[in-house]
């Protein structure tokens, strides 16, 4: 009987049913890509985590022109509190791996939250990109297959803030978070240097606040040392170490020093004109189409410009959407994989490269020193010169 319009007709299942109902709707089948963002909505990292959850939905909305849309499929994001603890980070990412059926897992803040992530996503064989944690291990002895970083590692930071410190006559002693964080990055930053010595490493609490009697340590350390006498800082989140200020280094004649932070930390700074090191992102620095986009985005919605880890949740997004147009949509790890090693993408800083051999993604740091803007509550940091990936014998360190 020749077909009419307004005839019922029931399509049975199978291959010739799916390749029908294509042809009659001139188009595959669309499904929901699902992304699951295991961050620190809560806890000593919330500032952070934040920017990056603000970050991702932008980079999204960038990199799909506002659709949400890779092809026909749609992304949708889940968002699981991870609340600072690694026993819950883990929890919360095998959920949704198992419940809620993700594709593809982005996060975490914290390193230690990110350590305990990395076996899970190798258990169920998923791609887990982790933006913004740190630590040298994340991409390297704890590291497996299924792990991609956006974020940059502690090398990274190390190696840039050492073209800043590394003189033959800087002496230098550490202030670091006693946690994964602070002592690769110390690791990292000691391995990074070649003329200069660090002569103490002072490890303290994340929950310190009281930095008298670490301060007194750094101060003996290094009081009658000849040359530059310098205290480099380094910490995340709550407590401010920036408090020995108040304790007078300049009385023994010691500088102190740090890389970047987000904008509330960095008002410490403009007691510090002239300080210099490196930073992964300061809003003024990068002159790029993306940056400028979000740049001018973030102010007219948020009214202040993007901070540190806005940056680092927009380059996950982009590096996501990415890899799904180079899949097609498809999301299996195996076909993940291959279309993540070696790719190349554009972010706000410029253009990354997930390296084949650990994943990590090489992109440029940025030496600076502070300046102080009397418009500005925090000491801004203008652009010395942009060290490029080329610039940075980052190593590998991924042998388990």
């Amino acid at each position: 009987m020749p077909f009419q319009i307004g005839t019922r007709f029931r399509l049975s299942g199978g291959p010739l049913a799916l390749a029908l109902s294509i042809a009659l709707t001139g188009t595959a089948l669309a499904r929901d890509i699902k992304v699951v963002h295991v961050y620190d909505k809560t806890g000593a990292l919330e500032a952070y985590a934040k920017q990056t959850q603000a970050g991702l939905l932008l980079g999204l909305e960038y990199a799909t022109k506002g659709t949400m849309m890779v092809g026909n499929d749609k992304i949708v994001i889940i968002e699981r509190d991870n609340q600072g603890k690694p026993d819950v980070a883990k929890a919360q990412l095998a959920a949704a791996y198992s419940d809620d059926g993700a594709d593809i897992a982005i996060g975490p803040t914290s390193s230690n939250n990110a350590l305990a992530m990395l076996p899970v996503a190798e258990e169920y064989k998923k791609i887990l990109l982790v933006e913004p944690a740190v630590a040298d291990s994340i991409t390297g002895a704890k590291w497996n297959r299924y792990i991609f970083r956006t974020g940059r590692n502690s090398s990274q930071d190390a190696i840039s803030n050492a073209v800043a410190l590394d003189k033959s006559d800087v002496t230098i002693a550490t202030l670091a978070q006693d946690y994964a964080f602070g002592r690769d990055g110390v690791k990292a930053f000691k391995g990074a240097l070649k003329n200069a010595k660090v002569v103490h490493e002072e490890y303290l609490p994340t929950t310190t606040t009281d930095f008298t009697a670490g301060a007194q340590r750094l101060f003996d350390a290094l009081k009658d040392k000849p040359g530059r006498k310098i205290i480099f800082l380094l910490w995340a989140g709550a407590g401010n170490p920036f408090k020995i200020i108040d304790l007078d280094p300049k009385r023994f004649g010691i500088e102190i020093a740090t890389g970047g932070n987000i904008l509330p930390a960095m008002a410490a700074y403009k007691q510090l004109p002239g300080m210099e090191g490196a930073t992964y992102y300061y809003y003024g620095i990068p002159k790029n189409p993306i940056n400028d986009w979000l740049v001018t985005e973030h102010q007219k919605r948020f009214n202040a410009p993007p901070d540190f880890f806005t940056a680092g949740g927009m380059s996950a997004a982009i590096a996501l959407v990415e890899t799904l147009k180079k899949t097609g949509g498809k999301t299996d790890a195996e076909t993940l994989i291959t279309a993540m090693e070696g790719l190349s993408f554009e972010t706000p800083k410029g253009t990354m490269t997930f390296r084949k051999e650990d994943h990590q993604a090489m992109q440029s740091m940025y030496h600076f020193k502070i300046a102080v803007d009397p418009a500005l509550a925090w000491g801004v940091p203008e652009l010395v010169r942009e060290i490029k990936p080329s610039e940075m014998n980052v190593p590998i360190q991924n042998v388990r």
